[in-house]
């Protein structure tokens, strides 16, 4: 009797040299990020896996996978290191987990502007850029393992938004190199605008293989941490401080970042210079800006508590950015698991009042942690990443709705559908930049909700 093979069988077989994953327990991991942080979604994806993962070295490998992927019709879930938070790489519907980590080559900098494959980490891309006089402009705080294309599949922006605001700001992301999800698969240079139909949408709508930016000249960035007093004055006068550092625009600075109490008191590594119940900044200034900083700080009654110049940052091997942006809740959640997360957006003509507003309506519940940071726009603001008491799901989105009230945008880390975390809106340009990249919905599906609605009201390519 002729047993067939299974289409996952002849995936194997067309590509026998390819590095295939098919031990259960190392495919489980390679499909799952750090959604966990989100007790929505760790129910709702908990039993969501892969069938299969392969972690091609070349342009080449990656072709030849996702030929036969597209011959016969085996979902693709792109993932980089797995560092986000809402479920980006956890395939929904099984199929094939592409692991890029290994396709990681640095290409170049040229006058301000470095090209790297999308598997490259932050890291290792700022440790080519720097003997060249540049560094990247914006680094996540999970930068030591965070790929650069899963930063722009996936992410935001980071430490240096401050400065030059997220990736989604006209002039940082530059151009990329794209592969379709065909039998016979297509390579392109999109460039500018259409390249960012690509930004954050979870790798739904094209496979990124190299990524163009604008960089920053290298600085050897000092880091100091500003305390306030506890109470209501102290928060006052810490969140003051704040905005005034981030709108200052003759200090130098890659990272404003504030922490309410009690948000210090779980930074466990940070204990020795966290006085308990203190009202915190963690900041990362040029070291030409750091007398001014003093005074700034001095002015609104805190003082600086912790400083390393670039050097001892270095051999610390240990860095304040870490402490930031979405590593406080990770820190926060070991001592405490109960506690999740929100991400917001502030107004910049009213956030220092939208802040003060919600502390008195939602403190002791929602703890306030901020990234001071220009929107794609410009204007400065602040972006919350609140520690939130966890009861019910009910209660979190009354909490969302709070903020909403109060004008604050969420955009909400407890979903896993692209338009949902934008509060349901989406460019167009989206979903046809997936039907040209990938004419038949194999890739990270389930995700695209204006794909899904689209395929139903018209065909899918054959």
């Amino acid at each position: 009797m002729t047993i067939t093979a299974t289409p996952l069988e002849r995936l194997q077989d067309a590509l026998p040299d390819a590095d295939w994953i098919v031990d259960v327990s190392r495919v489980a991991r390679l499909s799952q990020d750090f959604a966990w942080y989100s007790p929505v979604l760790k129910r709702q994806l908990a039993d969501k896996r892969a069938d299969i993962a392969v972690r091609p070295r070349t342009e080449d490998e990656i072709r030849g996978v996702v030929a036969a992927c597209a011959k016969e019709g085996i979902p693709i879930t792109v993932r980089g290191s797995g560092t986000g938070n809402y479920g980006q790489c956890i395939p929904l519907r099984g199929g094939l987990v592409l692991d890029l980590s290994a396709y990681n080559g640095f290409g170049w900098v040229r006058g301000g502007v470095g090209r790297a494959q999308a598997g490259i980490r932050l890291a290792a891309f700022d440790d080519e850029a720097r003997p060249h006089g540049w560094e990247l402009r914006w680094l996540p705080s999970t930068f030591r393992s965070a790929t650069l294309g899963g930063l722009f599949g996936g992410g935001f922006g980071g430490a240096g938004s401050i400065t030059y605001g997220p990736l989604a700001a006209p002039g940082n992301v530059l151009g990329l190199r794209v592969m379709t999800v065909e039998p016979e698969p297509r390579v392109l240079e999109l460039r500018g605008a259409e390249a960012m139909l690509l930004h954050h949408t979870y790798g739904t709508n094209g496979i990124v293989l190299e990524l163009e930016v604008a960089l920053a000249p290298a600085t050897p960035w000092t880091e100091c941490i500003a305390l306030f007093d506890a109470g209501d004055a102290g928060y006052a006068a810490a969140l003051e401080c704040a905005s005034a550092l981030a709108a200052a625009p003759g200090i130098s600075k890659k990272e404003v970042c504030f922490l309410g109490a009690p948000v210090p008191d779980y930074l466990a590594p940070l204990a020795e210079w966290l006085p308990t119940g203190c009202h915190a900044l963690l900041l990362s200034i040029a070291p030409q800006s750091e007398a001014p900083v003093q005074a700034m700080v001095a002015a609104h009654g805190g003082r600086i508590g912790y400083r390393r110049n670039a050097d001892e940052v270095r051999a610390g091997k240990k860095t304040l950015l870490e402490y930031t942006w979405n590593h406080t809740t990770l820190h926060a959640m070991k001592l405490d698991p109960t506690l999740t997360y929100l991400q917001t957006g502030f107004d910049p003509a009213r956030h220092v009042e939208q802040v003060k507003a919600l502390e008195r309506a939602l403190g002791g519940e929602v703890l306030m942690h901020l990234e001071f940071l220009r929107t794609k726009d410009g204007a400065l603001t602040c972006s919350g990443l609140q520690l939130v008491r966890f009861s019910t799901e009910e209660r979190l989105e009354q909490i969302m709705q709070i903020h909403r009230a109060h004008g604050v945008h969420v955009n909400n880390p407890h979903v896993y559908i692209v338009e949902d975390g934008k509060q349901g809106r989406l460019n167009p340009g989206v979903v046809e930049m997936k039907r040209r990249l990938d004419p038949q919905g194999l890739l990270n599906p389930g995700k695209l909700r204006g794909w899904e609605q689209a395929s139903q009201a018209q065909p899918l390519a054959a």
